[in-house]
């Protein structure tokens, strides 16, 4: 008999990497069984798409009453209430003290390229600032902002022109929040007049590139940038936002407010919905007709949306997440003398990560990280691995895991960091 791995590589391409050979027969909460019958503990929820759990039963109870009513009209063409009270929730929950308007798509990247769309109609200017390690997705203008060439970029020959890049703010890696304040000086000097850039857009944590939480000085330094110089700040919160950091986005962690905000992931607890807010004003300044999508605003996302902000609020998930968050760093710091290639640990909420260095050359370990990746996947617990280095382990299970599901994932990841040493 052929096997499902053997069916996959003759039918798929390969360019759709998979980082296991587990095939989902159902899942529940924070626990996924294959085809096999074997269960697996889910830390990686699909990329942070389940918050709120596999199959929370609000969730499922939302879309199968939306099921029975209608499935598709395309909102521009026939538009429907819940598409406009969903905006009218997020408008009211995204930081910021001023009037928002929202619109939604279907994806993270789709979102990403609308923000940009947004914000050059809005300033008559082109070009866009990233940073390096970031992440924003995988088409044309989304691989340009991502700070990683292998494997998003390389291949697909030129990207779109007028995107630059400066280096994120990592003190573990030499990186002080001065010295990229000064790259972002020299690029305004060398390289793109500050006058012609639309904006600058960066993840609250970089998820892709390490689950590093921007410093409060540099995005405070970013908005007093953009304010001296009339740029638009766009903060990407696809894999930080609803509830994921300990707020309902990260942003709320900050002091000060991005005009632009993707969204998408946990936003429909595993149904295919993203979405950009911002200031009314900004938002408006596509014509008619600029912004939208057949699928964008799909009814059963929407609905799905609408029950995963009333889970989020209803379980305080938000709470939750520092909870459970708390717990796990406690865990790691508890086994950081017996395991020294732990060279940190970190992130708000529960949106946190490990680190690996090698021992006896104190640089990144890729090596280790995923050696303690595959062991865990034995053991029954799915982890992911992240960061420019490859040598982080991010930790992203739905915050709706049962405690004594939390407890046996914990053991397996110390006895998996513990059995890697050996």
């Amino acid at each position: 008999m052929t096997s499902l791995t053997d069916r996959k590589n003759a039918a798929i391409s390969r360019g759709v990497g998979m980082t296991t050979q587990i095939y989902a027969d159902r899942a529940e909460n924070a626990e996924i069984w294959d085809k096999e019958g074997n269960r697996y503990i889910d830390f990686a929820s699909g990329i942070a798409v389940v918050n709120t759990g596999h199959r929370h039963p609000k969730v499922i109870t939302a879309v199968k009453a939306q099921l029975d009513r209608f499935t598709h009209t395309c909102h521009q063409v026939v538009p429907y209430e819940t598409y406009v009270h969903l905006a009218e929730r997020l408008n009211a929950l995204a930081p910021g003290d001023f009037a928002k308007k929202t619109i939604f798509v279907t994806t993270g990247a789709e979102a990403v390229e609308n923000a940009v769309k947004i914000a050059r109609a809005a300033t008559g200017r082109q070009a866009v600032i990233a940073f390096g390690g970031g992440f924003h997705g995988r088409t044309f203008m989304g691989m340009a902002l991502t700070g990683k060439v292998v494997p998003y970029k390389v291949g697909f020959g030129a990207m779109p022109g007028d995107v630059f890049h400066a280096p994120f703010p990592i003190e573990l890696h030499g990186i002080t929040v001065e010295q990229s304040l000064a790259a972002l000086k020299k690029l305004f000097a060398a390289d793109v007049d500050p006058g012609r850039v639309a904006a600058i857009i960066i993840e609250p944590v970089q998820g892709e590139g390490g689950f590093y939480p921007v410093p409060p000085a540099f995005m405070k330094a970013l908005r007093e940038i953009c304010d001296q110089h009339g740029i638009l700040l766009i903060a990407d919160e696809v894999q930080t936002g609803f509830a994921r950091t300990g707020k309902m986005f990260a942003m709320d962690h900050h002091e000060v407010a991005a005009d632009l905000m993707t969204m998408a992931k946990s936003l429909a607890g595993g149904f295919p919905l993203a979405a950009v807010t911002g200031r009314a004003e900004i938002m408006d300044a596509p014509a008619p007709g600029g912004l939208g999508g057949t699928y964008g605003g799909n009814p059963l996302g929407i609905a799905a949306a609408h029950a995963v902000l009333d889970v989020i609020a209803e379980e305080k998930l938000c709470e939750r997440a520092e909870q459970l968050g708390g717990r796990l760093k406690q865990r790691l710091a508890a086994i950081r003398e017996q395991a020294p290639e732990i060279v940190d640990i970190r992130g708000p909420g529960f949106m946190n990560a490990v680190e690996f260095n090698d021992v006896k050359t104190n640089l990144p370990s890729a090596d280790f990280a995923n050696k303690v990746r595959l062991i865990a996947l034995d053991k029954g617990l799915i982890l992911l691995t992240c960061g420019v280095h490859g040598n982080v382990i991010r930790f992203l299970a739905p915050i709706t895991i049962q405690d004594n599901v939390f407890a046996e994932a914990l053991d397996i990841l110390e006895a998996s960091i513990l059995e890697a040493r050996g």
